[in-house]
């Protein structure tokens, strides 16, 4: 039976095939000296997801976070990572398929930059850092409403 015929008997499917770090970077401009400071940093939590179409039903989800503390004007330390995964997804609507995109395969991979997060921290010589937990459905649903409020805006 071909993969159109399983979609419209309504087999639905989500498959991960793989979870990788795509890209990673960790800079501390300022050590050895950012090491003294007494004050604790300010932290900045950046997210994005990028979706990309591998096959008809495969598609490549990049998570990127960006997480940047900083003591007064000066950066202790920077952190960029971008965790992608390949997933399948089969047998469901263009908007449920965009949801699950948006929302299921960000929280597939959020434990993994969240590890890696750390670790880089940790490895710069600075106290462990845990992200905390991220609402992927309301940031969803946040852009949806975005997308919404701009309809000349293209991805």
């Amino acid at each position: 039976m071909s993969e159109q015929a399983n979609a419209a008997d309504g087999e639905q499917q989500i498959s991960i095939h793989s979870i990788f770090v795509k890209d990673v970077s960790f800079e501390s401009p300022n050590a050895p000296q950012v090491f003294q400071e007494t004050k604790q940093p300010t932290i900045q939590v950046e997210l994005g997801v990028h979706t990309g179409q591998l096959g008809e039903d495969t598609h490549e989800v990049t998570l990127a976070v960006n997480v940047t503390a900083k003591t007064e004007d000066r950066t202790a330390f920077l952190v960029e990572v971008q965790q992608s995964g390949v997933f399948t997804v089969r047998g469901f609507s263009a908007n449920d398929v965009s949801a699950i995109l948006g929302i299921y395969c960000p929280n597939a991979l959020f434990p993994y930059a969240r590890e890696a997060v750390s670790s880089l921290v940790s490895k710069g010589g600075f106290p462990q850092l845990m992200l905390e937990p991220v609402n992927f459905e309301a940031l969803y649903a946040q852009h949806m409403q975005n997308q919404v409020a701009e309809p000349t805006t293209t991805q």
